[in-house]
């Protein structure tokens, strides 16, 4: 047992029988991917309605899985009952299962562009607010949207599998790191482990559950609770820099890399402690000040321009360098293996005694096993497209049959693009797609005829297509290095996507009816929908209607996105001996907290110092563990939301209200209830 766990790659699992992929995908690992889809989607859907800032929860599904069928299967082992061991492909089919159905939970736009379409925040935005562009939100026809966009992606990408993994051999870092993960979870020595890692994982789940109910007692109306408390003073309070005791965010902070939360704090500081304090300074001159404080030609109308301006930026010159760095790889694979007889694919390795090419042999052997027919994959592509033209133009009768066509037309290539740009830097830029697109559709249909409606509607459209090819790339890596069919792969992402595609609008329509979702002064901001719905009207209407200046600054943060990212990229390049460019902030995490404020920032970058502290002291335990704890922190405290939604649907109100007054306003209290007395 001891000298298989010391076996290196597929040498530990040569003794191992690999199941036929009908039998990697069994009804336990259905049960268990559902019940853990459910969980992972509230998570998700917690984060898109607070700051859309989502982590990646990839190792979370896949130790989160190994743990519940682990415990099943021993005990059923005990019992003389097991039919069927646990196999790593087993493992891997959930957690693509998983993985996808909270992907659709972020592609779904329920925190982003379909939210941007309803009534309510249309009235925030004022412009733009009229009944030919504004969809009041209903499940009937989410479903059916859903159901035939969120599909046809994984068509699009099935035929290039071999193409991504066999010939090019990209990495897709996420799905390497997954596949990792579950190799090793598999092991003996991984499988010790990993129970250490479940145990902490409940213990910090249930730290973090205990915690949040413990805070809904404080929240007896507006403005009350933990979640209010001036940490640095209330002058600081009143411009959004407070530390608001989420479980959720410290536990974000401790997976996402360092210079994104020291970047989200940084930005938070320039727009909340310089740049509005100094515009509201020229209230009455440059904007009125009759405006309410949500009207877009106010000081709201800054801030959300500014935070697009940077989101665009940043968003082309990854999409343009992307679509650069995809077409001179492919030249440069074309023109090696043409002009090189000796070129070898790797396909062909060569037969040796190495290590390496015995894993990739096994590897390649199982993964050309199962073919998946490309006349499949084109006929489903082609059969679903025209399913979801004419579904998609009757839902949204502001985005003609045509304008889908196109949609259509353009996508693939843009899948393929991302997918194999993902592969490259494990950077998806489905968001960034989705944003052109409203671009090019709102401005081709005109603000009169409905053009912000068709925006966000092309959005999800795009979206859906690119986000859920890369995806399905990212599997078919994991697969490929932990045995698991193809087919297996397909299968498990067909179901996720089902599974998100139904679960997805009924949780956002549990939130919906118990919470004001996209209030931004309330519990659940949902800050991309009128982000989404901003770019709609600019490219609908354009530019006329923004406060004085509002353009000129928009267009200073622009240029100041794509300078930092060409900064950032030189000195990656030419600069290597210090890696200065470790230390270049990330335009899109600085654009975020323009909106929000900083106080979720400050949650995460306490989740960083944590981290940072744990690293210090033990650095091999913070990487085992970390994660886990990260994970048990976001789980416990955004699973609170399900029965503090619950309470307040019954009626239930918390029973105290802790507030933070200056000592002036509270004399004023004091003064005035004695008196009243």
């Amino acid at each position: 047992m001891e000298e298989e766990g010391k076996l290196k790659g597929e040498e530990a699992f040569i003794k191992t029988r690999v199941p036929p992929w009908t039998n990697q995908i069994t009804l336990r690992s259905v049960v268990t991917s559902f019940v853990l889809s459910v969980v992972f989607i509230f998570i998700v859907c917690k984060l898109n309605f607070t700051t859309g800032i989502i982590p990646s929860l990839n190792v979370a599904a896949g130790l989160l899985g190994f743990a519940v069928i682990k415990s099943y299967t021993t005990l059923l082992s005990k019992c003389g009952l097991l039919k069927q061991p646990f196999t790593r492909q087993e493992n891997t089919v959930i957690q693509t299962f998983v993985v996808a159905s909270s992907g659709i939970a972020f592609s779904s736009g329920t925190g982003s562009y379909l939210i941007g379409m309803s009534p309510y925040i249309a009235s925030q935005v004022d412009e733009g607010n009229t009944p030919i562009n504004t969809k009041t939100l209903s499940l009937g026809w989410m479903f059916g949207f859903l159901f035939v966009v969120s599909f046809v992606g994984l068509f699009s990408i099935v035929p290039l599998r071999k193409l991504m993994i066999l010939k090019y051999k990209l990495t897709y870092p996420s799905g390497t790191a997954t596949a990792l993960l579950v190799n090793s979870l598999h092991t003996p020595k991984g499988a010790k482990l990993a129970k250490k890692q479940v145990a902490l994982l409940f213990k910090s789940f249930c730290g973090s559950f205990t915690f949040a109910f413990f805070q809904w007692f404080f929240t007896a109306g507006d403005g009350c609770g933990f979640s209010t408390f001036p940490t640095f003073g209330l002058k600081a309070y009143s411009k959004r820099f407070y530390f608001d005791f989420s479980s959720t965010y410290v536990g974000v902070g401790m997976i996402c890399p360092y210079l994104v939360n020291v970047s989200l704090l940084l930005g938070a500081i320039i727009s909340w402690g310089i740049l509005w304090p100094w515009i509201e300074h020229k209230k009455g001159i440059w904007y009125s000040a009759e405006l309410s404080a949500s009207s877009l030609s106010g000081i709201q109308g800054y801030r959300v321009f500014t935070a697009i301006a940077m989101m665009l930026g940043d968003g082309l010159y990854h999409c343009i360098i992307m679509l650069i760095r995809v077409a001179c790889n492919l030249t440069s694979q074309y023109l090696m293996a043409k002009g090189s007889s000796s070129f070898v694919m790797p396909e062909d390795v060569d037969q040796n005694s190495s290590d390496d090419n015995f894993d990739t042999q096994r590897r390649t052997e199982y993964f050309l096993k199962d073919e998946i027919p490309s006349w499949v994959a084109l006929t489903g592509f082609v059969v679903l497209a025209v399913i979801s033209i004419i579904t998609v133009s009757h839902i949204f009768p502001q985005l003609k049959w045509y304008h889908v066509l196109i949609a259509y037309l353009i996508a693939p290539v843009l899948a393929f693009c991302n997918a194999y740009g993902c592969g490259l830097t494990d950077w998806s830029l489905a968001s960034n797609y989705g944003k052109v697109a409203i671009i090019i559709f709102s401005s081709w249909v005109g603000l009169a005829k409905g053009g912000i409606i068709a925006g966000l509607a092309s959005c999800g459209v795009m979206m859906s297509i690119v986000s859920t090819a890369s995806d399905l790339m990212q599997d078919f890596k994991t697969g490929y290095l932990t045995l698991a069919s193809p087919r297996s792969m397909f299968m498990s992402q067909v179901l996720g996507t089902a599974t998100g595609c139904f679960v997805s609008p009924l949780i956002f329509w549990f939130f919906h009816n118990a919470y004001t979702i996209g209030d931004p002064q309330g519990s659940y901001p949902a800050p991309y929908g009128e982000v989404y719905r901003g770019v709609a009207l600019i490219g609908a209407k354009g530019f006329s209607y923004l406060p004085k200046h509002c353009l000129q600054l928009a267009i200073v943060f622009f240029v100041l996105a794509v300078f930092i990212n060409i900064v950032r990229d030189l000195l990656e390049h030419y600069e290597t001996k210090y890696r200065i460019y470790r230390f270049v902030p990330n335009p899109m995490a600085l654009a975020i907290p323009f909106y929000l404020g900083g106080y979720f920032a400050i949650d995460m970058c306490i989740g960083s110092l944590i981290l940072f502290l744990w690293e210090k002291k033990n650095k091999q335990k913070s990487k085992d563990y970390a994660p886990a704890l990260a994970s048990g922190l976001i789980c416990g405290d955004s699973l609170w939301s399900v029965p503090a939604a619950i309470l307040s649907l019954a009626g239930a109100n918390p029973p105290i209200c802790m507030k933070f007054l200056s000592a002036a306003v509270n004399k004023k209290v004091d003064t005035f209830l004695s008196g009243g007395s």
